[in-house]
């Protein structure tokens, strides 16, 4: 039955119209592709006001059922996005797709990720996501408030972009954006002091002079997690005077106070009994070494010391004791071993008492609550439990607020604020708090709460989760300071670029526009197949960042614009929803630079600047010499501009000189 199925590559079908649902249906026509769509009830409001006009046909029922599949076209399509907000019904639903259409991509929600690896292996051309979790590294770096915009593991290699504001002092100040550059570094964006952040990549000139006040944007591989916040780390000299300052003698008082209000009964008692231990210790020396100066001070602790541990019997039980002793201070000794006994004996009772409650309760133990330059998370549902998760990798300090207590041993080591929203924003140090994340499934509570916070602590960083399209407009341009997200929005993109066949590994925003992390696989039909990676950066709009042959281990990063692309490369770019749906059509843009050739030192020189013009080019080696032979004369193959400018800077290294028309 699948066999003699006629796959139509323009035909998608998308099961659940919830918020995620809904967006994916709409950057689906953005493609200008057909879109059916299931729902298990008819849809009365969207989220999306025009979104009826964009699914051709509305089928209600089950998606697991194998009938209401069939009328929504499950045989004729390419792919299908199950993004329903059951689990269950996501992974029932794919197995019945799959029986009816062996040859269809299955995109579906979960987060069940030992069973995704499973059924990747079952299912074939499979790939899962859960929605709240794409979007969580833009909330946490959102929060950070600092030049890291993304960040991304490839090949046990740490990836990063940044985003930089140019001053006076910088050390790209005044060079070309060309030179930026490197083997380990990409510019992505680059934008003049005071104007918008173009959308895609590569819209700046190579020779283009960075000045103070501009913005630049790049990529870069790394080793280790930076943040380029000069607050995130504390040395041990800081930690200490931070410890010093808790102690002075001005507050002594006060915290001695406090102490005992809020202590309970026992911890009352063994204050008391450790305090007069330590009394009666340091009085027993003083009084040991003054009446036998002949002792030294490390006989006079030892006695003090046996005596506090309730050691009198150790102490006078001898026959002889070795030096003579006075009847009060003998009189002191036995009182201060009956004491020490006493004290001591409470003090093991409470310590095993603590002990023993401690093993039952440890799951429930957290850490202090920051005083200053934290994180407060406001809702721990998946996404903000997901957010805190980030930002501990990230070394941050942070709180979280939630109506009801979380998981047992979930973020074990998260400071957590329990009960009425309000009432725990005041417990958290928000008027010294670095950023406030906003992530309750209510959009407009998370609304109030932003207002709340910017009211305590108006340089804070602001970061809000929305769901409705329209309401989030309306939230940015109120609070034009906040960073307001869409969870759905953002992870949608993801969805849909998996549903035409790649592999979205991350996704980052770069101001508002979404950037996917995108794997591509060279197959025999691929659009990309026999292309210079020169054609896939320029033409398609991508930003090549790893590259790995088929026969090979060692990968490269930031690969050169010349390496073309066999059957069995493995391509890893950076990639806005745009480019995506151009290599998806292979529309691809032409060149529309010429390169000039003047003039050349010697034969030998012109032989190699041929060779240069082949390689950069991807030209036919006749074509450069026949060119070489003739200067001054024009390259005869158009280039894009920043493949033009490469070749006029390789051929000056082969003493050729040349430039772009």
């Amino acid at each position: 039955m699948g066999q003699n199925t006629t796959i139509d590559t323009n035909f998608f079908l998308v099961c659940g119209l919830g918020s995620l649902g809904q967006y994916c249906v709409s950057l689906l026509k953005e493609f200008g592709v057909k879109v059916n769509a299931i729902e298990e009830i008819k849809t009365q409001t969207w989220e999306i006001p025009e979104l009826p006009d964009c699914i051709d046909k509305l089928v209600t029922g089950d998606c697991r059922q194998p009938k209401i599949l069939e009328q929504a076209g499950i045989k004729q399509c390419r792919a299908i996005l199950i993004v329903t907000s059951d689990e269950c019904v996501n992974i029932a639903a794919a197995f019945a797709a799959r029986s009816l259409n062996p040859q269809v991509r299955l995109v579906i929600r979960s987060a069940q990720d030992n069973l995704n690896e499973l059924l990747q292996q079952s299912l074939g051309n499979f790939i899962a996501f859960e929605a709240t979790q794409l979007p969580a590294n833009s909330f946490a770096l959102a929060a950070l408030g600092c030049e890291t915009r993304g960040f991304f593991n490839l090949d046990n290699r740490l990836l990063q972009v940044f985003g930089v504001h140019i001053n006076g002092s910088h050390r790209w100040s005044h060079c070309c954006l060309s030179e930026i550059n490197t083997n380990h570094r990409r510019v992505l964006v680059h934008a003049r002091g005071g104007k918008p952040l173009p959308k895609g990549f590569y819209q700046w000139k190579p020779d283009a002079k960075v000045i103070p006040g501009d913005s630049i944007f790049y990529v870069e591989a790394t080793e280790n997690l930076t943040t380029h916040s000069p607050k995130e780390m504390h040395t041990l000299g800081q930690f200490w005077n931070e410890i010093v300052t808790e102690i002075k003698l001005q507050n002594l008082r006060h915290k001695l106070t406090q102490f005992w209000e809020e202590s309970t009964q026992t911890r009352r008692v063994a204050f008391v009994g450790a305090l007069f231990l330590v009394i009666l210790f340091l009085l027993g020396t003083l009084l040991y070494k003054s009446q036998y100066p002949e002792i030294t001070w490390q006989d006079a602790l030892n006695v003090a010391f046996v005596l506090s541990l309730g050691g009198y019997g150790d102490l006078f039980g001898q026959q002889t004791i070795p030096f003579v002793i006075t009847w009060w201070l003998h009189l002191f000794s036995i009182t201060m071993s009956i004491t020490g006994t006493l004290f001591v004996g409470i003090l093991y009772a409470l310590m095993t008492e603590r002990v023993l409650s401690a093993r039952f309760q440890f799951s429930k133990r957290r850490p202090r609550i920051p005083k200053t330059d934290h994180v407060v998370i406001v809702g721990m549902g998946r996404v903000g439990r997901r957010v805190a998760q980030l930002l501990q990798e990230l070394k941050q300090p942070l709180v979280g607020v939630n109506t009801k207590d979380i998981e047992p041993g979930m973020l074990p080591q998260m400071p957590l604020v329990l009960g009425n929203i309000n009432s725990a924003l005041t417990k958290v140090n928000i008027q010294t708090a670095k950023s406030v994340i906003v992530v309750t499934d209510d959009e407009v509570t998370n609304l109030e709460i932003a207002l709340k916070a910017r009211t305590v602590n108006p340089k804070a960083n602001l970061v809000i989760r929305t769901f409705d399209p329209g309401f989030s407009e309306n939230v940015a341009t109120l609070l034009p300071y906040a960073r307001v997200l869409g969870v759905y929005e953002l992870a949608a993109e993801a969805f849909v670029g998996a549903a035409f066949g790649e592999n979205i590994l991350n996704l980052f925003r770069l101001d508002n526009q979404t950037t996917l992390v995108t794997e591509y696989q060279i197959e025999a039909d691929d659009t990309l197949n026999g292309k210079l990676i020169a054609d896939v950066a320029y033409g398609y709009g991508l930003v090549p960042i790893f590259h790995l042959r088929g026969n090979q281990y060692t990968p490269k990063f930031m690969p050169s614009d010349d390496i073309r692309l066999i059957v069995g490369d493995r391509l890893i770019v950076l990639a806005t929803i745009e480019g995506l749906q151009a290599v998806e059509r292979g529309t691809i843009k032409t060149g529309k630079c010429w390169v000039r050739v003047e003039k050349t030192i010697s034969p030998e020189a012109a032989f190699e600047g041929a060779a240069v013009i082949s390689r950069v080019t991807g030209c036919d080696m006749q074509l450069a010499r026949t060119l070489m032979n003739q200067i001054p004369a024009t390259l005869q193959h158009p280039l894009y501009l920043h493949q033009a400018h490469r070749l006029v800077h390789e051929l000056s290294k082969s003493q050729v000189s040349a430039y772009v028309e």
